[in-house]
């Protein structure tokens, strides 16, 4: 077998696994324990045209201070955005305190 063509068709395999792939954008929005209801809903609706488009939305609230204290604020944010998501996006990571912010991750519902 010619060597030449054994590199060609592997490089042509390699090349095509490549194409089928979904490539995943992370697509980040913070907010904080004091945002206020309209501005969570500003984001919410950043939040859902990253899920239409196919990317994935980490929210994160960050806190600071003495805010730390009151880390039921920020699950309570979280989850009336998941809410609101629910349509078009699924909880991919709970939320979850990591030092002084609490993360979720939400990803596209697939059909």
């Amino acid at each position: 077998m010619d060597y030449g063509k054994f590199l060609f068709q592997q490089k042509k395999k390699s090349h095509d696994s490549r194409k089928k792939q979904k490539i995943f954008h992370v697509k980040e929005v913070k907010l904080r324990p004091k945002t206020e209801k309209h501005d969570i809903e500003f984001k919410t609706k950043h939040i859902e045209r990253f899920l239409k488009l196919g990317d994935k939305a980490k929210v994160i609230v960050m806190f600071h201070g003495r805010e730390l204290a009151y880390t039921n604020i920020g699950r309570e944010i979280l989850g009336k955005i998941a809410d609101a998501v629910k349509e078009l996006g699924v909880i991919e990571q709970p939320p979850r305190l990591e030092g002084s912010n609490m993360t979720m991750i939400l990803s596209p519902k697939h059909n």
